[in-house]
């Protein structure tokens, strides 16, 4: 069983604990998840982020087709990262860390991301021709999002 793994990384003009917060309220998912997808929160995301926290959502990944993916917020370090990992869902495995960084001038935020598609004998296909492409157009969204709205770091 192949695991494969996504790293993403943005340098952004805040401050650390403002970068933070805006990443520990859940309620900002939405703002950075492009609209195609319907992203919605069904339960658990009406405060901020902590260890244990489960988080229900919403969202059609393909072709309108609405999936419930509920994710657990496992490990949080305030100010310098938390994860996430889905319990229920459209992958077999996701496993999701947000790390932040003070640098001059701002925060780095890197995303490690590692996953494994829904059906194991066709993962590396999937993969390839459908999901490492759709994860990168997500993440692409998110950083011209993050981008407007927080400025890069010169």
């Amino acid at each position: 069983m192949k695991v494969f793994k996504l790293v993403r990384q943005q340098d952004l003009a805040v401050n650390s604990k403002s970068c933070w917060d805006f990443f520990a309220d859940p309620q900002n998912l939405k703002k950075i998840t492009p609209a195609y997808m319907g992203f919605d929160i069904v339960e658990g995301g009406g405060s901020e982020m902590y260890a244990g926290q489960i988080i229900a959502y919403k969202v059609s990944p393909l072709l309108n087709f609405k999936v419930t993916w509920v994710t657990e917020i496992t490990h949080v370090k305030e100010g310098e990262f938390f994860v996430d990992e889905q319990r229920f869902g459209p992958y077999k495995f996701w496993h999701h860390k947000h790390f932040f960084q003070s640098i001059p001038g701002g925060t780095r935020c890197r995303d490690e991301i590692h996953y494994i598609p829904p059906v194991s004998l066709i993962a590396p296909l999937l993969n390839h021709y459908l999901i490492k492409g759709k994860l990168n157009e997500i993440f692409d969204y998110r950083a011209k999002i993050l981008e407007a709205q927080f400025g890069l770091v010169k």
